[in-house]
């Protein structure tokens, strides 16, 4: 592990928001671990722990009766700080803890055991804990036993990313998709903050299979996402929806500034030659369709419908082009 990423804050932040993990439903490998961590190391407290900018959130909790605390009350922002389990026998007699709300109230934490869960890239996103009211000493043992569980929880986290996965081009499949897109959009509601939506389709697609063969239209796929991903935000969502139709979600955008980001995208496919086998170019276009999440738009079946006329008029118009649906309020 590079030193590097223990202290750059910002990257390990955004390590872990592409994870899209943070605040989701419970879900059944996790719940497993903290209940054996729980029964396997004989501690009243287990935790799956994310830290995140200023709270640590708790994809699983066992004892702590809470889903999430301060960040800057927890042990697990010390823990990810180090590339070694951190084991604190007596929290009370540690200058750093004796003071903390969660040691002198409850859940009354009075020793705790780390393990950093690192991402394939090398971040700390959050740590495997457990904890004890009482003094305890954890054992070789108990820390590789914990060290244990603590990989089953990264490879569970690398399965719910490859899951939402698109094999062939590494977007979000649909259904990935729709379940960050659904969270946004409550986001949005919640918060009364602007996010819009665009949809590509690549031009003539069926063309581009019909004359070079089905491994240069895979090739013309994998081309349009690499673009995507380099211009887009680590906020930005994108995905796959189906054949050669793609999805953009951009939050905090307005339809304005959305209408900007994919002419620049609609630009950079154009401009971006591809080589062929043979030694020849090709070059594909994308049309566009681009709208803002508003009052009239009840559901994200809504907005992609929305956004699929206005994909259909920007085919319509020529192609190569995109067009902005003019907002409607509620």
């Amino acid at each position: 592990m590079d030193d590097t990423k223990l202290h750059d804050d910002d990257a390990r932040i955004a390590a872990l928001h592409r994870l899209d993990v943070l605040d989701t439903a419970v879900e059944e490998p996790f719940e497993k671990i903290v209940t054996l961590v729980r029964a396997v190391l004989g501690v009243p407290m287990a935790t799956v722990t994310l830290v995140d900018r200023d709270r640590q959130w708790f994809k699983a909790q066992r004892g702590i009766g809470v889903t999430e605390t301060p960040r800057s009350v927890s042990f697990c922002t010390h823990t990810i700080r180090q590339r070694e389990p951190l084991v604190i026998e007596d929290a009370l007699n540690d200058p750093r803890f004796a003071d903390s709300p969660l040691v002198v109230g409850p859940p009354h934490i009075r020793s705790y055991a780390g393990i950093p869960l690192r991402t394939p890239e090398g971040y700390n996103v959050g740590a495997l804990c457990a904890m004890d009211t009482r003094l305890r000493q954890f054992s070789p043992a108990d820390i590789a036993i914990l060290n244990n569980f603590a990989n089953i929880v990264c490879d569970e986290l690398e399965l719910r990313q490859i899951a939402q996965s698109d094999h062939l081009t590494g977007a979000l499949t649909r259904r990935g998709f729709v379940e960050q897109a659904e969270r946004e959009i409550a986001r949005c509601r919640r918060y009364d903050r602007p996010s819009s939506l665009v949809m590509l389709d690549v031009d003539h697609f069926k063309s581009v299979n019909d004359t070079y063969g089905h491994a240069v239209g895979d090739q013309v796929l994998r081309q349009i996402a690499e673009i995507a991903e380099v211009m887009l935000r680590p906020s930005d969502l994108f995905g796959r929806l189906g054949g050669e139709e793609f999805a953009l979600l951009l939050p905090e955008t307005k339809g304005a500034d959305a209408l900007v980001a994919a002419e620049r995208l609609r630009n950079a496919i154009a401009a971006r030659p591809m080589h062929l086998p043979n030694g020849g170019e090709l070059r594909v276009t994308a049309s566009f369709g681009v709208v803002e999440l508003s009052p009239a738009i009840g559901s994200l079946t809504a907005w992609l419908e929305s956004v699929d006329m206005m994909l259909y008029e920007a085919q319509s118009g020529g192609r190569n082009c995109t067009r902005l649906a003019v907002p409607v309020l509620g």
